[in-house]
Order: structure tokens, then C-alpha cells, then sequence
């Protein structure tokens, strides 16, 4: 019988730069799984739209500005960890306001879509790797 644990929705963003390369961010040092690479976004409030968390993720993350109609919705991971569930839709976007600064990650990489398998990233963030892959080809 399966244990029935907590579902978690987070939400990510795949920024994709004129040549073509995704924004990943490296998980700070205190944080869990600190040194990964992921697609930055977060956690989404009680009464937020997916595309309003990004909208405020990414402007405290990276200092970015987006327009909410400015995210495509183009997959999303279901992952079980081992104390809860995240289920964690992933948006393109390519335009946006400022240049990503690190406010809370240790790195930032703009990566091609071919190369994303060489990093590094949470189990969750695999399925979305061959999805941008496939898509951004």
C-alpha cells in the first residue's frame, strides 16, 4: 500500500536567451539539494496563478521583470520525493526586462538546449531537460 504524502506545486521558468540558450541556476549552499542546477521559479501562494508566481519568483530570484502573457506553458514534472509529491509545471518565455543577477542561487548558466543533461539537477527537473530538448531543437 502506498503512503499518501503531501503535494507540492512549484513552478519553473525555461528563459531562453536571441541565441537560443536556457537560464539554469545552481541551489545555494543551507538550501536542500544545495549545488544542483534547476530552472528558476518557486513555490506558488494560496490564490497565485502559475504565471503570477513566476512573474514575482523571478523578479526576487534573478531581478528580471515579465509580463504575465509573456510565460507558454510547454510541460511538467510529477516527481515523488521521499516525504512529499511536487508537481511543478515549467513555461517558456523570451522576454523579459533586466539581466538575471544571483540574489539567492550561487550560479547562473546560460545553457544550449543539447547540453542541459551535463548539469547536474533535481529528479524533478530531468523530464523537463528532454521536453526543452525536444522542443528547442
Amino acid at each position: 500500500m502506498s503512503k499518501f504524502k503531501k503535494t507540492i506545486l512549484v513552478v519553473a521558468a525555461a528563459l531562453v536567451d536571441k541565441q537560443g540558450r536556457v537560464l539554469i541556476a545552481q541551489r545555494p549552499e543551507g538550501k536542500s539539494m544545495a549545488g544542483l542546477w534547476e530552472f528558476p521559479g518557486g513555490k506558488i501562494n494560496e490564490g497565485e496563478t502559475p504565471e503570477d508566481a513566476l512573474v514575482r519568483e523571478l523578479s526576487e530570484e534573478l531581478g528580471v521583470q515579465i509580463k504575465s502573457e509573456n510565460f507558454t506553458p510547454v510541460a511538467f514534472a510529477s516527481h515523488a520525493y521521499d516525504d512529499f509529491h511536487l508537481l511543478m509545471p515549467l513555461f517558456l518565455c523570451r522576454t523579459w526586462q533586466g539581466a538575471p543577477v544571483l540574489f539567492e542561487h550561487t550560479a547562473l548558466e546560460w545553457v544550449a538546449p543539447a547540453d542541459l543533461d551535463k548539469y547536474d539537477m533535481p529528479p524533478a527537473d530531468i523530464p523537463l531537460v528532454k521536453a526543452l530538448k525536444d522542443l528547442l531543437k
